[in-house]
């Protein structure tokens, strides 16, 4: 009753905001808005890869921005990195089209990061140095190790900038009408300016800002959203039961994910692939020192929780004020865009004009700085643990961060070429895929490297091939790719979901190996776990110097 009276008095005056019909001339007015905000964010952005490139000198300035963010920066930064197109467009995408079951990727990403929290935030920035490679390679065999890590690294980067682009692309196109692709190819090239002259220090900073507008725009819509049912939830989910074709089912699970071995392996996607992402991992060495990896983990999880509530009231919302309206739909009833176009077009249903124009151009930026952040963790994985640390180890810092720079340029046509070869489908499923990678091969590769004495190099690259060629092949053969683009009938793979067999593959085929593994290398290996956990815990050598 309290809560009813503090918050009636707001009510009319919220709704004044929040038109329920938006005539033919807002939604012309609509794209000059939107148009208006994209100019303003790109300028503010470029100027801040400007500002960053006059600061970045070294290799450690490109990949880590010199190591000087504080734990309350880089947790925004991470939250901006994980708040990506997939989170807003594609979880509301997906709670829109499905109901409950749309909110497994919200919870299952969110469990993810008390492992990253518990295991491996301090550890990482004891042990390593740009990358996590730097910390798995300690005590094996470098050049092997690097070379898988930068694999799966590559594999997962290039998997989740396809939902990126195909986000950023579908948004453009709706609004402004331009060819699709045309508008990835606009989103590449951004990327590649940022990534090329402003390095970590620009993507942090873009990162920030698009993360605190993204959480100050979502809350707004959530807000607007709510004063059309008196800030009831229970009227609003009443309301959206109406509207959809499953009625109260949409309540329940079932709609989406439809037997208990496809729950347990996207559940498992979701919760160990977020501690397997190379380009969140990379940003722990941002920060000073581990006390402040262990804060900007901090940061980003309470961030992050509250976000995903927000994405539920978003989707339930497209439900009851977009469903059916043909403002928003096609002859057909198909909204347009799709699915992933739910949020936006609740926010135009909800602000009118004015709102629809911000939150596109905050979507915008958030594609912009994911992107951005992604394209750097690949082109490390090319320059400092492939090119530097493998093929030209005496390489000079200019030369790397070179290299670095021709890496982003093709990463960004890889990126682009994939976009438009994956048009229809839905971001938070692509960005599923870079999940499920990091789960099978990057996760299992650090957390027995960090916590299991037994493992050898012959175990880490066995379970490591294993656990990439598994993931990759079940989702080729699987029903998205093998059916749904590639056109073929029936999929060789009857699982749309690959994560829980690729891990067990990698897990497996480490174990078994390393203990099989009776060579001199593997006895020096097992030594040298002690020394490194010393270092993990301290970031002190084995004799209690600076590591």
């Amino acid at each position: 009753m309290m809560r009813d009276a503090m918050l009636k008095p707001l009510v009319p005056a919220l709704l004044l905001l929040a038109p329920t019909a938006v005539s033919a001339a807002e939604s012309v007015n609509s794209g000059g808005i939107a148009i208006t905000f994209f100019i303003v964010f790109v300028a503010a952005t470029l100027a801040i890869t400007w500002w960053a490139a006059r600061r970045t000198h070294t290799t450690h300035d490109f990949y880590a921005a010199g190591g000087n963010i504080s734990g309350l920066q880089n947790g925004l930064a991470i939250a901006g990195d994980f708040m990506s197109a997939a989170s807003f467009l594609g979880v509301s995408g997906l709670i829109f089209g499905f109901g409950f079951d749309g909110l497994i990727y919200a919870v299952g990403g969110l469990a993810g990061w008390p492992l990253v929290l518990f295991l491996l935030s301090e550890r990482l920035k004891n042990l390593g140095k740009y990358t996590f490679a730097d910390a798995v390679t300690l005590r094996l065999a470098a050049t092997p190790i690097r070379c898988l890590a930068a694999s799966g690294s590559l594999v997962a980067v290039v998997l989740y900038l396809i939902g990126q682009m195909v986000g950023a692309g579908k948004l453009i196109e709706v609004l402004f009408g331009l060819n699709y692709s045309v508008a990835v190819g606009c989103v590449g090239t951004l990327m590649i300016v940022y990534v090329c002259f402003g390095g970590m220090l620009a993507t942090t900073w873009v990162q920030i800002i698009k993360a605190v507008l993204l959480l100050g725009g979502a809350s707004l819509v959530t807000v607007l959203v709510l004063a059309q049912f008196n800030f009831s939830l229970n009227q609003l989910l009443m309301a959206a039961l109406k509207q959809h074709a499953r009625g109260v089912a949409v309540l329940a699970p079932g709609g989406l994910v439809h037997d208990p071995v496809s729950v347990v392996s996207l559940g498992t996607a979701l919760v160990f692939g977020t501690a397997g992402l190379p380009h969140i991992l990379m940003r722990f060495f941002t920060v000073p020192n581990a006390r402040e990896a262990r804060r900007s983990v901090f940061f980003a999880t309470a961030f992050i929780g509250y976000f995903y509530m927000l994405t539920f009231v978003i989707g339930f919302g497209a439900m009851a004020l977009v469903l059916g309206n043909p403002q928003f739909a096609d002859a057909t009833g198909r909204l347009l865009g799709g699915d992933n176009m739910a949020a936006i077009h609740l926010a135009h249903a909800a602000g009118g004009p004015l709102l629809l124009g911000f939150m596109s151009a905050v979507c915008f930026a958030t594609i912009l700085a994911v992107v951005s952040g992604l394209t750097l963790s690949g082109a490390s994985a090319i320059s400092h643990d492939l090119y530097a640390s493998v093929f030209r180890p005496n390489a000079s810092e200019q030369e790397v961060v070179r290299v670095s720079r021709y890496a982003t340029i093709v990463l960004g046509v890889v990126a682009v070429l994939l976009a438009l070869l994956f048009e229809s489908q839905n971001v938070a499923y692509l960005v599923l895929m870079a999940f499920t990678v990091g789960a099978s091969v990057n996760f299992p590769l650090l957390f027995l490297a960090l916590f299991w004495r037994n493992l050898t190099t012959s175990g880490a690259l066995t379970g490591g091939v294993m656990g990439l060629v598994t993931a990759v092949g079940c989702i080729v053969l699987g029903p998205t790719v093998w059916v749904e683009v590639l056109g073929n009938a029936e999929p060789i793979v009857p699982y749309k979901y690959p994560a829980l067999f690729a891990m067990c593959a990698s897990f497996s085929g480490s174990i078994v190996v390393s203990l099989l593994d009776r060579s001199a290398r593997a006895t020096r290996e097992r030594a040298g776990f002690n020394a490194q956990y010393i270092r993990s815990q301290t970031g002190l050598g084995a004799e209690g110097t600076p590591a």
